[in-house]
C-alpha cells in the first residue's frame, strides 16, 4: 500500500496564519463551552479533526441542534442548524475582529443568540476577540497542509489510545493550547496543580490535572517552540522521568516545559513517520508508566 507523504510545515512562514486561526478557534470553542454542560478534564470544548478541517459537532440550543466548522480546504465558516439551514463565509481576509462579527451575525440570523467572553484563554496580554484587528494573516497553502498533518497525525493518536484500554481521552484539538492531544490515565489522584497558566481559571487547570497522567500531542508551533512539533508529559512528573531513553534518538527533554519534545520535521522525513511517531508516543509513555509505577502495564497491549 502506498505510504501518505507526510507535508512540511514550516512554524517562520506559517506563524501569522497559525495565530490568527488559533484566535478564531478560540472563538468557535467558547461558543462550544457555553452550550455543553462540563465533561471531566474539559474535554466538552475541544474540537474534532475532520477530513475538511475542524468541527464543534453537534450543539444543543434550546430545543434544536447547530455545528460550526472550518472547513481549511475551501476556506470558509460553515455554521449547519437541524433543519437544513447553513451560513458561511470565506476567512481570507478577515481580522479576528472581523470573524468575530461575522461568526455572530451568521447566528443570529439562524435565531441563534450566544454570548462569550471575549478575552481569549491561554495567553499573555490578549486582545478581545471584537477588537483585535492585528492578527489577519490566513494563507491557504498553510491551512491546508496543517490539515493534512494533523489528519495523519490523527491517525497515529487514535491507534495510539487504540492500544490502551485503561481510561483515556478521545483524541481532540484544544483551542486553548492549539494543539492535537490525547491523555492516559493511571486511575490515581494527581496533587493539586499550581495554575497560573494565563487568562485560564485555576479551578481549570485544576479539575483538567487532578489524576495522574501520561499526556502526548502536537503543535504547529509557538514562541517557546518556534517549531512544529510532538511532545509528551507526565503529570505529576515522576523521579527520572526526565533522563529515560526515549526513541527516536533525536527527541529531547526540555526542562524549561518539563517535556518530551520530537520536531516535526524528524518524523515528516522519516522513511515511516507513523511508525517513528508510534515509537516515540509508546516510549515515552512507557518511561512515565514504570517511573511511576502504574499498576498493570499489560493494558498497553492492543485489545484485539
Amino acid at each position: 500500500m502506498e505510504k501518505a507523504t507526510w507535508p512540511a510545515l514550516s512554524f517562520e512562514k506559517g506563524k501569522g496564519t497559525y495565530e490568527t486561526l488559533h484566535l478564531w478557534t478560540q472563538i468557535v470553542g467558547k461558543i462550544k463551552l457555553r452550550t455543553l454542560p462540563w465533561i471531566n478534564h474539559s474535554w466538552h470544548v475541544t474540537l474534532k479533526v475532520v477530513t475538511n478541517g475542524l468541527t464543534t459537532g453537534i450543539l444543543p440550543y434550546k430545543k434544536r441542534h447547530f455545528q460550526i466548522s472550518f472547513d481549511l480546504i475551501n476556506h470558509r465558516l460553515i455554521v449547519e442548524a437541524d433543519e437544513g439551514q447553513q451560513k458561511q463565509f470565506e476567512l481570507q481576509g478577515l481580522s479576528v475582529a472581523d470573524f468575530y462579527k461575522k461568526l455572530f451575525e451568521k447566528l443570529e440570523e439562524l435565531d441563534i443568540h450566544i454570548t462569550i467572553n471575549k478575552i481569549p484563554n491561554e495567553l499573555i496580554d490578549p486582545l478581545p476577540f471584537d477588537k483585535d484587528e492585528e492578527h489577519a494573516t490566513y494563507v491557504p497553502e498553510v491551512a491546508e497542509d496543517l490539515l493534512k498533518a494533523l489528519l495523519l497525525i490523527n491517525d497515529v493518536f487514535t491507534e495510539f489510545r487504540a492500544r490502551f484500554t485503561g481510561k483515556c481521552s478521545p483524541v481532540h484539538f484544544f483551542w486553548g493550547s492549539f494543539d492535537l492531544a490525547v491523555t492516559r490515565f493511571s486511575g490515581r489522584k494527581a496533587p493539586p496543580h499550581p495554575g497560573g497558566i494565563p487568562n485560564l481559571p485555576d479551578r481549570v487547570a485544576r479539575e483538567a490535572y487532578s489524576q495522574e497522567v501520561s499526556s502526548c500531542g502536537f503543535w504547529p508551533g509557538n514562541e517557546a517552540v518556534p517549531f512544529a512539533a510532538f511532545y509528551s508529559y507526565a503529570y505529576p512528573e515522576p523521579e527520572g522521568f526526565s533522563s529515560a531513553s526515549i526513541l527516536p534518538k533525536t527527541a529531547y527533554y526540555k526542562k524549561e516545559m518539563g517535556e518530551f519534545l520530537l520536531p516535526y520535521s524528524e518524523v515528516q522525513k522519516a522513511e515511516d513517520p507513523s511508525e517513528v511517531l508510534l515509537q516515540f508516543l509508546e516510549s515515552t509513555f512507557q518511561a512515565a508508566a514504570e517511573k511511576a509505577s502504574w499498576d498493570d502495564l499489560k493494558f498497553t497491549k492492543p485489545w484485539y
